[in-house]
């Protein structure tokens, strides 16, 4: 049934909506980063302007910032390896035991503030001399990113019929294998999602790589803090910055759009 005209054009009117509200800081961000300084803080936003690569040259040319992009890549990759490692048998084995408690203590450590781990962190990796290392931003990101692939792709194992399961316990098979050649690929969906959720949090975290980076592991994140001066912000150099960190998420989830929509709309049903 055609749903009525009314209801039509409010459905398109909210939908404008979203896009205004999504896409508007975005486009703000990269017509800024074509922008001089003064242009960028203007009052009223000038949307005609003379646009300029300065920004982008002093980003590539006068900066480390590929080299920091680089270390950001080294760093969301292996967090993710990790969180993925440690969070897929975790999700198994509590969807399997029906155990929800380890998965609640996961929720609320995430919740809590960064800086509440964050001074015991830096003593205990100062002691084994890893501050500075791309070590310890991949195994804190690591940390960080464990409850988010958990809590993916729980619903996802929670939709598995138990009696596959227990039919390739009954030939013998153990837990691992279980778990690698049967569980895994029936969540592959959810994999791709935790994945890209995974890479999306630890690529924008800042707290703990400005912390816990060197001179040469620093990440394109705290790298962008430095053209936050006092009193004086580099404003067009700064949107440049936001502009490339923002890249290469936004390239990944339209590269796997289908397989992420996918993945999130079949977690939502089946949780």
């Amino acid at each position: 049934m055609t749903p009525p005209v009314s209801r039509r054009i409010l459905g398109r009117v909210q939908v404008a909506a979203m896009l205004v509200a999504v896409l508007a800081p975005l486009a703000w961000m990269v017509l800024s980063s074509f922008k001089v300084s003064r242009d960028v803080m203007a009052l009223p936003p000038q949307l005609v302007f003379t646009p300029t690569l300065d920004n982008y040259r002093e980003l590539f040319l006068r900066t480390d910032f590929l080299h920091n992009t680089w270390n950001s890549v080294v760093v969301a990759s292996g967090a993710t390896l990790l969180g993925l490692l440690l969070g897929a048998p975790a999700a198994f084995a509590i969807s399997w035991h029906r155990t929800t408690w380890p998965a609640t203590l996961t929720l609320f450590a995430r919740m809590a503030p960064g800086t509440l781990f964050l001074l015991p962190w830096f003593i205990l990796f100062s002691q084994v001399d890893l501050i500075g290392t791309y070590t310890v931003l991949i195994l804190t990101h690591g940390a960080i990113t464990v409850p988010v692939a958990l809590w993916t792709l729980l619903p996802y194992f929670d939709a598995l019929p138990r009696a596959l399961i227990e039919s390739a316990q009954m030939d013998g098979c153990r837990p691992h294998a279980i778990l690698i050649r049967i569980a895994l690929p029936l969540v592959a969906p959810g994999l791709v999602v935790a994945a890209i959720l995974c890479f999306v949090f630890t690529w924008n975290y800042f707290l703990f790589a400005l912390a816990l980076s060197g001179f040469d592991t620093k990440t394109a994140i705290v790298a962008s803090f430095n053209f936050i001066g006092e009193g004086v912000t580099n404003w067009g150099a700064l949107m440049a910055a936001a502009t490339m960190i923002a890249l290469p998420p936004l390239v990944l989830a339209l590269l796997v759009q289908r397989q992420l929509v996918s993945g999130l709309s079949s977690g939502a049903v089946k949780g």
